[in-house]
């Protein structure tokens, strides 16, 4: 994937990780980044194209799709985790799961399935995923946004396949905890979004199919193939 001349679509771009997406792209010789979010009046970025865009709204979706006919590479990055999925047995996780659910698995697919036909037409592009080291394991505290997780590398690694045919590079992002509002309240080491989007652009660049941004990814990564593995 090369950034002279590409036009970008990121979701959740109003703040985070999102947000230093859309500012690293500005800088790396992309022609056009459209700025998606659901709140539109909290994207306050010069140069780039705003897009009402909820993930988990099928109208919105096909909106975008519509409204960005020249995408050559979609960051599917806003996602959420809620407090009420803490823990598989208590009472609200089914709710809370079906939440994160909605917005980390099937938006993204529903945008995958929008705009691998845009990504046809443009030459083949490319589709960054942001993941998690929860989509290999499951932490007390996050249970079902593990579950999501887990789910959307699933998803990653189907798309990857179906994709190839079209020549559409698809990328896995995978990070411990980010210096984001998502992790106030986190006091492990946290790495800063700008140096996450950093490997993430150079991981695209190379062709990679997955990036590991963090010592803890790339140690759990590891970990999986010890014994014990690492998700017991």
């Amino acid at each position: 994937m090369q950034f002279e001349n590409s036009v970008a679509l990121v979701t959740g771009a109003n703040r985070g990780l999102g947000l230093a997406f859309v500012q690293a792209l500005l800088t790396r010789g992309t022609r056009k980044v459209y700025a998606a979010a659901r709140d539109t009046f909290s994207i306050q970025i010069p140069s780039v194209e705003v897009v009402q865009l909820d993930v988990t709204s099928a109208a919105d979706i096909a909106a975008a799709a519509q409204q960005c006919p020249d995408v050559t590479l979609l960051i599917n990055n806003a996602g959420i985790s809620d407090p009420q999925g803490e823990r598989l047995l208590q009472a609200s996780s089914a709710q809370a799961a079906q939440r994160e659910f909605q917005t980390n698995v099937l938006g993204p697919l529903q945008l995958s399935q929008a705009f691998a036909p845009v990504l046809a037409q443009n030459g083949g592009g490319a589709i960054l995923n942001v993941l998690s080291v929860l989509s290999w394991i499951s932490i007390p505290g996050a249970a079902t946004y593990s579950m999501s997780k887990a789910a959307a590398w699933s998803l990653i690694n189907g798309l990857r396949h179906e994709l190839q045919a079209q020549g559409t590079q698809v990328t896995g992002l995978h990070v411990g905890y980010i210096d984001t509002d998502m992790a106030r309240g986190v006091t492990a080491e946290k790495t800063a979004p700008e140096e996450v989007v950093r490997q993430a652009l150079l991981g695209l660049e190379a062709g990679l199919p997955e990036v590991l941004a963090d010592t803890v990814a790339r140690q759990v990564r590891a970990g999986l193939s010890a014994t014990p593995t690492a998700y017991f």
